[in-house]
């Protein structure tokens, strides 16, 4: 079994290099469009399916540096609603993949909640099949308590199908029109309200496919040619070292011009958190 939080053993110079890294400002949150599994594959002469693999594996270390390093939130995008556009035989063995893994997570409670690790999904989850929205479910569930490392996977998500979602949540639960639909009150009802500090992109990609857009908006970004898979702590240092240099000027790049939501807004907000916390409670049952 793969441990999701890798235990990777630092050389001296690499213990060196993050000693020197956390002398300056640390990205609370990063965000990773894991890109490059297939490409890897395909350079190494290996199964797709085993390219993906490797691909789960390496967050495994992304989350072990980011708890050494000092991240609070690591948010991973690891399937896209385009990606169905896929064959079917890469599809299927991606669920099996990632319903093991996500069992994984389970049987890993204890060494996860030492490590303060907490999972959320984000995503439409009525996309994946049965058994893995199952195993999805209770592993979130069981680690909502934790709270020193939020790990984010975006399964099944585009950020355009979360924004039409949310509107019609919120169109659903405002039949008195007495709160106002403004910035505000979308952004508090999206899946994730966190903003991350910066964004890394692997495999030379040099966009966003759909990703986080609400929330990246002042974010920093940061490319790099080096497929997913192959990246390697020096590239994941590389990624804060520019984030550092981008925001040494400023001590807070991002205004704060946020408004207090209206009581009405608030009550509504809190009716649509319960009744997602139903649903996935609900969703844990069906196994």
């Amino acid at each position: 079994m793969t441990s999701w939080i890798s235990e990777y053993k630092y050389s001296w110079l690499e213990k060196i290099a993050i000693n020197v890294i956390k002398c300056g400002n640390i990205p609370n949150h990063i965000a990773i469009i894991m890109d490059g599994n297939r490409r890897f594959a395909r350079s190494n002469n290996i199964e797709k399916i085993d390219g993906h693999t490797k691909g789960f594996d390496k967050l495994a270390e992304c989350l072990k540096w980011s708890l050494d390093i000092g991240i609070k939130e690591v948010t991973a995008f690891a399937f896209s609603i385009e990606n169905f556009k896929r064959s079917d035989k890469e599809i299927e063995d991606l669920m099996t993949l990632a319903t093991y893994k996500f069992e994984e997570f389970l049987q890993e409670n204890d060494k996860l909640k030492e490590n303060g690790v907490r999972l959320r999904v984000i995503g439409d989850l009525s996309l994946l099949p049965p058994k893995l929205q199952v195993v999805v479910s209770k592993a979130v569930l069981e680690t909502e308590e934790n709270d020193k490392l939020f790990l984010n996977i975006a399964f099944a998500y585009t950020f355009r199908n979360e924004l039409i979602s949310t509107v019609q949540k919120i169109i659903e639960n405002n039949d008195s029109h007495t709160c106002e639909i403004n910035e505000e009150l979308i952004g508090s009802c999206l899946q994730l309200q966190s903003t991350p500090d910066l964004l890394l992109r692997t495999s030379g990609e040099n966009r966003l496919s759909d990703f986080l857009m609400w929330q990246l908006s002042s974010s920093t970004l940061y490319f790099t040619n080096i497929l997913w898979p192959q990246v390697n702590i020096w590239n994941f240092l590389a990624g804060i070292l520019h984030y550092q240099l981008i925001t040494s000027n400023s001590s807070d790049m991002r205004p704060n011009l946020k408004v207090p939501l209206s009581q009405n807004s608030q009550h509504m907000l809190a009716t649509i958190n319960a009744a997602k916390k139903k649903d996935l409670i609900l969703m844990s049952q069906n196994g």
